[in-house]
């Protein structure tokens, strides 16, 4: 009987798989992307896409993203491929979107017995732009990804061409000299992903940047990260993983007009009387 990914001993959230895991070099995986507006996934197989389905039009990830999955799991069945493993992107990103896709995720590795691949999503957003239009890597440029966190604020990383990280996963508040350490040198920045429009109003003018704030995170995108973590058997908890927040979830409160009128008509009639009684 094959032993469950869950029943292995884990240390520092990877595990050596045994042998009913061994195929390392012609992974059949499903990716799933729903870090941002876009839900997307990608049935890939020794760096193919077999199947994929990708919405743009922005908060439907609990309506299509369990669909998406059917049809990645009946071009499998219907053709006799096993899935190996599940890969997510894990974050940062949406904290909705992250849930859901983690969730589905999860799901998906205990019901089909296979092991759970977490992909980094500003690493996902750093290969993207390895390959977007102009970019020369004869110019041994710096691939810094940028994801728009609101209200003034972006999540970010930096990596050179080989995915060594130069500058850890964080959240920050862009200043016009926020990346200066990384430009000292007068390399080419590479800023990708949604974050990049934010920085091109903030950063100095005579920074060397290429922006690319079209670069949305995809996960046909995914497969080149999740087949390196698969044949490094790089493993996640399937039952104790989180999402990858980097800041903490502040929840708004939506308003109530109605209440909100009949409280503030309340106050001034009340003063209105206070005023007639003096």
């Amino acid at each position: 009987m094959r032993p469950r990914y869950n029943d292995l001993t884990a240390k520092g959230g990877s595990t050596t798989i045994p042998l009913p895991f061994h195929n390392l070099l012609m992974a059949t995986i499903i990716n799933i992307e729903t870090s941002t507006e876009v839900c997307s996934v990608a049935l890939t197989s020794n760096m193919e896409v077999l199947d994929h389905h990708e919405n743009y039009d922005g908060q439907t990830h609990a309506t299509l993203l369990s669909a998406y999955v059917r049809s990645a799991l009946d071009y499998a069945r219907s053709r006799d491929i096993a899935i190996d493993t599940v890969a997510v992107s894990i974050g940062p990103g949406s904290y909705t979107g992250l849930r859901i896709g983690l969730s589905e995720a999860k799901g998906l590795a205990f019901g089909l017995n296979v092991p759970l691949i977490t992909v980094d999503t500003l690493m996902l957003i750093a290969v993207q732009a390895m390959f977007a239009p102009g970019m020369d890597p004869d110019d041994t440029p710096l691939l810094v990804p940028m994801m728009d966190a609101r209200h003034g604020e972006v999540y970010m990383a930096a990596y050179d061409m080989a995915l060594n990280t130069v500058s850890e996963p964080h959240a920050v508040r862009l200043a016009a000299d926020s990346l200066d350490s990384l430009s000292n040198d007068g390399r080419l920045l590479v800023i990708a992903g949604s974050g990049a429009s934010v920085a091109q109003d903030v950063l100095t003018a005579d920074i060397n940047a290429l922006y690319l704030p079209d670069i949305k995170p995809a996960a046909v995108d995914m497969m080149a990260l999740s087949e390196k973590a698969w044949r490094e058997k790089q493993f996640a908890d399937t039952a104790y993983c989180t999402p990858r927040y980097l800041k903490d979830y502040h929840a708004i409160k939506p308003r109530n007009r109605v209440l909100e009128q009949a409280l503030n008509n309340r106050l001034e009639g009340g003063n209105l009387q206070r005023q007639q009684q003096l």
